[in-house]
């Protein structure tokens, strides 16, 4: 008889920089900045000091921009 553990393993976020971010958006990291201060970019958060975003949330941003301009 085996014995299974159910046994949850953390969900890992791939995480990008911001520089990272900005250059996969095309933008500078000082425009990306702004971008931020104006709440027009995708989610990001501090982890550990250092502005971080998520590649899928980015990745859902991007998809949104478009949906929204067709």
């Amino acid at each position: 008889m085996t014995l299974q553990h159910s046994i949850e393993t953390p969900r890992l976020r791939r995480l990008m920089t911001l520089d990272e971010t900005a250059d996969a958006l095309r933008k500078t990291p000082s425009q990306l900045r702004w971008l931020i201060t104006r709440g027009n970019c995708p989610p990001s958060a501090l982890v550990g000091g250092r502005r971080m975003f998520d590649a899928d949330a980015v990745a859902a941003w991007l998809d949104a921009q478009f949906e929204a301009s067709a």
